[in-house]
């Protein structure tokens, strides 16, 4: 055990981050069971975790590579892993200069969508004297990156396939737009496979066939190989899940590892009380319906928190008939998980109720050198 770790639960300062750590490994290995059951590769996005300890117990389950979303997430993962993804464009020199300044030993690919962003990080890995893979990004109906059209995705493809330092990998898209409940998604899907089909057919006419089909989410992990064009998957918030991940059928209730602790500190106001977790413990992403809150207690699902201000979160009790005391503890299932890891800078582990282990969250921030 870490010297500076708290000998118990009840010495955690809250708000901090609980994660079960059975539910965790069940978590890990029922998605590596079902990638390699459908010869899916498994590239989990660590956007969830940040954590190289979660991210190496991934690893050791079979994933092929790992997937970020900032530099700072590659340059951290890279120490664990030797093939790293950053799924958003390498746009501006520093970020394309920093992705390439990852140490040679580890396989880097960017995802973009631009001839700017293939141009700057070209130029920075001729500069590193090494080769960055590139996965075009498709637009699929999500309307956030990627090119609109299969065409402009060819072209772009070709640029790379030309470009010295760069070297082209693949597609890759992302299917965020499909949101519904898993038995709600067959038209989405249906319209999904329909698209990355022509894709796909467009680039073999073209003679640049990817090696490699980069998709997938969460909310639509399990189905994935109902696409059959997929080859690559990247869900992230599965480690964990949270509020919305149960909201779609992707997970049950009982599969949410990771909770804020959060200690009552007021309950000077009838019918509620006030917790030490706020906006900046728990983010303040909605769910669909605005009037589920922003959290859930574990144990307690019909008790949310129904408002927040920046260090404090407002239980509302309602006819639960519980009445806590001032110094009581509770465990808040977030909407957004990967919003609450990244306010935090430690989580604990917890096995049977026993706090077991910690661990740092060591990706979290921008990682930018002071000036």
């Amino acid at each position: 055990m870490p010297e500076h770790m708290p000998s118990d639960l009840a010495a955690v300062e809250t708000p901090a981050l609980v994660v079960d750590l059975d539910r965790l490994d069940d978590n890990l290995t029922r998605v590596a069971e079902y990638a390699a059951s459908h010869g899916l590769a498994l590239r989990p996005h660590v956007k969830t975790h940040k954590s190289p300890y979660v991210a190496a117990a991934q690893l050791r389950l079979g994933a092929k590579g790992l997937t970020c979303a900032t530099t700072r997430e590659a340059e951290v993962m890279s120490e664990v892993s030797d093939d790293v993804l950053l799924a958003y464009p390498p746009v501006g020199r520093a970020r394309a200069r920093r992705l390439a300044a990852i140490p040679s030993p580890t396989r880097v690919i960017a995802a973009l969508d631009s001839e700017q962003a293939a141009s700057e990080l070209a130029r920075a890995a001729r500069d590193a004297r090494r080769e960055i893979g590139v996965y075009v990004e498709l637009d699929l109906g999500m309307h956030r990156v990627g090119t609109p059209t299969v065409d402009g995705a060819v072209a772009l493809a070709r640029h790379v396939s030309e470009t010295d330092g760069l070297t082209f990998e693949g597609i890759a898209f992302y299917p965020g737009h499909i949101r519904q409940a898993l038995p709600e998604q067959d038209d989405a899907l249906e319209s999904l496979d329909t698209a990355l089909t022509r894709a796909l057919e467009r680039f073999h006419e073209a003679a640049l066939p990817p090696r490699v089909v980069s998709g997938g989410s969460t909310p639509t992990l399990w189905r994935t190989h109902e696409v059959p064009g997929v080859t690559e998957i990247r869900p992230g918030t599965y480690v964990f899940n949270d509020r919305q991940t149960v909201a779609t059928g992707a997970c049950t209730w009982d599969d949410c590892a990771l909770t804020v602790l959060a200690t009552v500190v007021s309950t000077a106001i009838p019918g509620q009380v006030v917790i030490d977790a706020g906006t900046k413990a728990l983010g303040r992403e909605p769910m669909t319906d605005p009037a589920a809150g922003f959290g859930q207690l574990l144990d307690r699902p019909g008790v949310i928190v129904s408002r927040m201000s920046e260090e404090h979160g407002i239980l509302d009790l309602g006819d639960s008939g519980w009445r806590p005391a001032v110094g009581d503890v509770v465990q808040v299932v977030p909407n957004h998980v990967c919003v609450a890891v990244h306010l935090q800078d430690v989580m604990y582990g917890v096995r049977g109720g026993r706090l077991e282990r910690s661990w740092p969250i060591a990706a979290r921030g921008r990682g930018q050198p002071s000036v």
